[in-house]
């Protein structure tokens, strides 16, 4: 695994009424901060990637459909440096994503309907600064192929 990278099991706690999931507690050991908390979608199909932040820290939790997460190490100082991770998250795999800062990451809903991504980053987004630096899904130099693995 990527070096940093936490993965949180999520519990789903039904009865008659419907379902509780906790996603992310103060005590927990991925918890660093709060910055805000935001959705994001992907229809089925869609690859929403590549991008990085620089000092934020990403906590994804995907709470509709199933999502395909991909991680790269970017990180030249990184023991993990070059390494890639796929993670397949969603209803039938209900997990918390701790993604560090610098290293790449993108989605891909992998569902027959529009997947959804709770994500607890560390920091508030800057509209006038955007600790955000994008990367072509399918134009770039990573060594991912984002088309359905058949075998």
């Amino acid at each position: 695994m990527i070096q940093g990278v936490k993965i949180k099991r999520l519990k789903v706690i039904p009865d008659e009424r419907g379902r509780l999931m906790e996603m992310l507690r103060s005590d927990d050991e991925v918890f660093e901060r709060f910055g805000q908390v935001y959705m994001t979608t992907a229809y089925p199909g869609v690859v929403k990637g590549w991008h990085y932040h620089r000092v934020q820290n990403d906590n994804f939790v995907a709470i509709r459909g199933m999502m395909k997460v991909v991680l790269y190490d970017n990180r030249k100082d990184s023991s993990t440096f070059g390494e890639i991770n796929e993670f397949f998250m969603g209803e039938h795999n209900p997990i918390l994503l701790h993604i560090p800062n610098n290293v790449i990451h993108g989605f891909k809903c992998i569902s027959d309907k529009e997947g959804i991504i709770i994500n607890c980053p560390t920091e508030l987004y800057n509209y006038d600064n955007p600790d955000e630096f994008r990367i072509d899904p399918y134009d770039n130099d990573l060594p991912y192929n984002w088309h359905r693995k058949e075998n």
